[in-house]
């Protein structure tokens, strides 16, 4: 039995602590930037991902994330419902950890990501709807993505480097949003949010805490690289905060909090797949540029009349993107030897293998979201109706409400 590294063990126990927080984080997020009619309705999408995403990840994730390969695009069935997994089953490399911690933290990034999906098209799909697609997104694009990747398939095999998910996790969450967003349409009703910045503000508050884990935690061990990828998350999402709230301030005349927060997500969503592979000063130049791109993605999808109501795709998906490709620029062997050099160093090859792949998993995120929505709607209907949306998806769905006076504003007696 290969030896037990308890230091590594217990540092990925606690970082697969970290990334579980972040899904609250984000419920919270999410929760204070809609109207109050709708805060439970946008708030259970990630909580309930918490509960289903995992038994999920036990029945089959997992395994076809991280065993067998099929063609380089998917795993087996080795690992379902964890069979073949017992005390002395060790995480492959030499991280010295029991392989039952990585299904753990693992299944922390599994948990989160479609949740990113939720704020595209909040107050407009039914909770049933949401559950197939849940099952769905998860099965036929994040799991390939996590093998291709992070699972020894055929990405990793050419030489893609994804360090904690600027593919896997916020490239293909935000252009599902896309899809999401351009089939389900826009809202009928208009949304008074967000209704409570001080829960936006909870909500970034323990993301950026967590992403400490999300980034940090996926060096597996504990090294130079692993407070490198710490201080270069902290680094670009305070860059990336403070740039959106002078560009915001440039352009609509006040500094606002609700910039200042969505600056920091923006940072840290381009930042994860670089933090392990480039060094504090280039995290710096990706919070500026991250701050600037995300703000101005997200005043274009305005001037486009997108309604992606908490944009996903301007912060997530253009994020990720971003990162992804600025890694292919700046990445350097210096702070990371299993990296690789960038295009600045003379890596031409690496960098267009890193654009490469976030054209392609743009594509297929786009159109396996599409076509996944359009099979639900053949079982259920995707959107809510009007009336519906009028009254509110807390009411609606759950006949339950976030706050006592939306409770007496409903009743017609009262």
């Amino acid at each position: 039995m290969p030896h037990l590294d308890t230091g590594n063990t217990g540092f990925m126990i606690l970082c697969s602590s970290l990334v579980m927080l972040m899904t609250p984080g984000l419920a919270f997020f999410y929760g204070g930037l809609v109207g109050r009619k709708n805060v439970l309705a946008i708030m259970i999408q990630s909580f309930v991902s918490m509960g289903w995403t995992t038994v999920i990840w036990y029945l089959y994730g997992y395994s076809l994330c991280f065993s067998g390969d099929w063609h380089g695009v998917i795993g087996d069935f080795h690992y379902a419902c964890l069979r073949n997994i017992n005390l002395s089953t060790m995480y492959p490399g030499d991280a010295g950890i029991p392989l039952v911690v990585h299904i753990a933290y693992q299944m922390m990034f599994a948990i989160i990501t479609p949740a990113l999906i939720t704020g595209a098209f909040t107050n407009r799909v039914t909770f049933k709807a949401y559950m197939l697609f849940l099952t769905g997104w998860l099965t036929f694009v994040y799991f390939p993505f996590v093998h291709m990747i992070w699972g020894g398939g055929i990405l990793a095999q050419w030489g893609v480097l994804d360090f904690a998910g600027g593919i896997v996790v916020h490239n293909i969450a935000g252009i599902a949003a896309l899809a999401s967003v351009l089939y389900v349409g826009k809202r009928r009703v208009a949304d008074r949010g967000p209704h409570s910045v001080p829960l936006v503000a909870l909500g970034t508050g323990l993301l950026w805490f967590g992403w400490y884990g999300f980034n940090a935690g996926s060096e597996f061990r504990v090294d130079s690289v692993t407070a490198t990828a710490f201080i270069n998350t902290d680094v670009a999402a305070s860059f990336a905060a403070v740039t959106w709230l002078i560009v915001a301030w440039l352009n609509e005349k006040k500094p606002t909090f609700l910039g200042l927060l969505t600056g920091a997500v923006a940072g840290l969503a381009t930042i994860t797949p670089a933090s392990g592979y480039v060094s504090p000063t280039t995290a710096v130049i990706i919070g500026v540029v991250s701050g600037v791109v995300c703000y101005y993605a997200v005043a274009l999808k305005n001037k486009l009349h997108w309604d992606d109501a908490l944009d996903v795709w301007g912060v997530h998906g253009v994020g990720g993107f971003l990162g992804i490709v600025m890694l292919g620029i700046f990445a350097e062997k210096a702070f990371n030897p299993a990296g690789q050099d960038g295009l600045l160093l003379g890596n031409s090859h690496f960098f267009f293998l890193q654009l490469g792949a976030t054209v392609f998993s743009s594509l297929w995120a786009f159109v396996f979201t599409l076509g996944m929505l359009k099979i639900i709607d053949w079982i259920t209907p995707v959107k809510v109706t009007q009336s519906e949306e009028q009254t509110g998806l807390d009411t609606f769905e759950f006949g339950e409400h976030a706050y006592e006076d939306e409770l007496e504003s409903n009743n017609p007696n009262g």
